[in-house]
């Protein structure tokens, strides 16, 4: 067992991601962002001209898919030569200079959509009758006429597009603490003669699957402890972060953080308190799994790191190549034509960055932009739960290669909210086709665990952290201060009420868990969508298995449609109503249904 991460460099060029697709060399990179610079004056001629008729708009629209293009693939360059090593301080500065470019661009571009508001939805709706090269955009019209009270004269526009690059400031000051700066002590197992392990982002995730207790039990005080130590400053950047929400809510006319979050992604409030209510009326089935688990696991009573030990000694070993095979297979009811791009990105196209290095950033993500591959980060640690995690990016990274390879640049992205879908459903998938074709005892015990800590994720945590996420926001539209030991009591007791009487608190470590949460959190409302998003998936995954090509198709026309529909409406097309809580709860009776099989091969055990 390694004592130590690997470097960048030691790390085999097969398993990296090729940014050399994306810019052949750092020179190729400031051709385009001197280009940007160079456009910048030539679209802000544009300003106060929109009026003037349709061709003027069109030449615009044209125009601004172009810069918007460059713009995003030059972020996506620097952005990923950062992630993968944080340390590396040239990186640093290129990210840095792409996000100031980035808000830049923004801010010289505002003026448009409060000019094109100007004009008037029913004029803009039928010069896109009129103008051929103006169809394309009739949604893009209807989203801007729906959101027409909440955008900003020009200069306030412009204002806050600026703001975008300081506004980052909080989260930066967040994530170069969590990634780069925090120093945690090594994991001990309980072996004294066995080595130390390193704790690390890129490590903590298998540490806490580890079958040693005393392993999981240091790594989690050093991980816990590394983030207390520095709670105040933590505790300050989530403050200024939640300030800075409830100021662009504000200035945008909304009634709360929380609608300006929600409702500018089109999705009616409502849907974000289905989650949480649906959440607190099933707490129960989650204090039966922590007690199926005390039990199952021989111990007197649970800790928190106890929460994902494995529940048998054979934990099944699954290399990198092993998971991309059973993935595809799993996949194949979505046709050969995603399977065979699904291969291509994870065996010949250098889509992933496989395993974890000194630097890298924390967790997984499926990034890129068009004109670049819908790359993957993550840190493989040759498990079930790093195939799960695999399959999961993989659906985002599909879900963004097919709505880029469709749509136009204006219509290339997805909403957040439909985000978690593709991801969550190739997971569902993946595992019945393994739950169908490993009758093994052990491994079927492996991929229920597998299953109960995604569920864990997105329907234990990500709840919790929601409920968390409303209070700290409400709070400071009170006018309340945030502090670090009232953010730690706060986290606290949403936990404790997840876990019963079932699990041991340990106050400041659980209450700490805001912290480790730093890539989620500064996304204002973003985590009751993993939520959402797993309950949608479970239900269109269910309609795929059941139904035939009508359903596949469906599916995909989903995928491919970006953003080019309303999200809601997209996900109805496809079979699935998010407006009310029933998927929810479809999900977690299926929840309910895996502590009882669980329960079922435990007793036969």
């Amino acid at each position: 067992m390694a004592t130590q991460l690997p470097t960048r460099e030691e790390i085999k060029a097969q398993y990296k991601w090729d940014l050399a697709a994306i810019y052949a060399d750092d020179a190729a990179w400031e051709a385009d962002i001197a280009a940007v610079r160079e456009m910048l004056p030539a679209m802000q001629a544009y300003e106060g001209r929109l009026s003037e008729g349709p061709e003027v708009v069109a030449e615009f629209l044209v125009q601004l898919e172009r810069i918007i293009y460059l713009v995003r693939k030059i972020h996506v360059y620097a952005h990923s030569s950062y992630a993968v090593d944080t340390t590396n301080q040239v990186a640093a500065s290129k990210n840095a200079r792409a996000i100031g470019l980035y808000a830049q661009t923004i801010g010289a571009l505002a003026f448009a959509e409060p000019e094109l508001l100007q004009i008037g939805p029913d004029t803009l709706q039928r010069w896109a009758e009129e103008e051929q090269s103006l169809a394309i955009y009739r949604h893009y019209f209807d989203t801007l006429a729906r959101k027409a009270e909440h955008v900003r004269s020009p200069e306030v526009e412009s204002l806050l597009g600026e703001l975008q690059d300081p506004f980052r400031t909080a989260s930066g000051i967040h994530g170069v603490l969590a990634n780069a700066d925090l120093v945690f002590e090594p994991a001990r197992p309980s072996d004294p003669d066995a080595p130390e392990r390193p704790v690390a982002q890129g490590t903590f995730s298998a540490l806490e699957t580890d079958p040693d207790r005393e392993l999981r039990r240091t790594a989690f005080k050093s991980y816990a402890d590394a983030h207390l130590a520095v709670k105040n400053t933590m505790a300050t950047c989530m403050m200024t972060g939640v300030k800075q929400d409830v100021l662009v809510a504000r200035t945008r006319r909304y009634g709360s953080a929380l609608e300006a979050a929600v409702e500018s992604n089109f999705v009616p409030t409502p849907v974000f308190h289905n989650v949480i209510d649906t959440f607190r009326r099933n707490l129960p089935i989650w204090h039966r799994y922590w007690d199926a688990r005390r039990r199952a696991l021989g111990y007197d009573e649970l800790y928190p790191y106890d929460l994902q030990a494995p529940l048998r000694a054979d934990k099944p070993n699954v290399p990198y190549e092993q998971a991309v095979e059973w993935i595809l297979e799993g996949l194949a009811p979505l046709g050969e034509a995603y399977v065979a791009a699904a291969r291509r990105g994870m065996l010949e196209e250098n889509w992933v960055d496989v395993y974890p290095n000194v630097g890298k950033t924390a967790g997984a993500f499926s990034t890129g932009a068009p004109g670049t591959a819908p790359m993957i980060l993550m840190s493989y640690s040759d498990d079930l739960f790093s195939l799960s995690t695999l399959a999961h990016e993989l659906g985002h990274s599909m879900h963004s290669h097919l709505a880029w390879e469709t749509q136009p640049i204006i219509y290339a992205d997805y909403t957040i909210f439909v985000a978690e879908v593709a991801s969550n459903l190739n997971q569902a998938l993946v595992r019945q086709h393994l739950l169908a074709t490993r009758p093994e005892p052990a491994f079927q015990i492996g991929l229920i665990e597998e299953a109960m800590a995604n569920y864990f994720r997105y329907f234990f945590l990500m709840p919790t952290l929601a409920r968390f996420e409303l209070e700290i926001h409400e709070r400071v539209e009170r006018g309340e201060p945030l502090t670090a030991d009232g953010l730690m009591a706060l986290m606290a007791g949403l936990f404790s009420e997840g876990y019963g009487d079932q699990v041991v608190m340990d106050h400041d470590r659980v209450g700490i868990t805001w912290a480790e949460f730093h890539t989620h959190l500064y996304y204002n409302f973003y985590v009751y969508q993993y939520t959402t998003g797993i309950s949608a998936a479970h239900a269109l995954a269910e309609r795929i298995t059941k139904g035939g090509p009508a359903e596949v198709e469906a599916y995909l026309t989903f995928l491919k449609t970006g953003g080019s529909s309303y999200p809601l409406d997209m996900l109805k097309l496809a079979g699935v109503d998010m407006t009310t809580p029933d998927p929810i709860q479809v999900a977690f009776d299926d929840l309910a249904g895996l502590v009882d099989r669980l329960d079922e091969l435990l007793n036969q055990g």
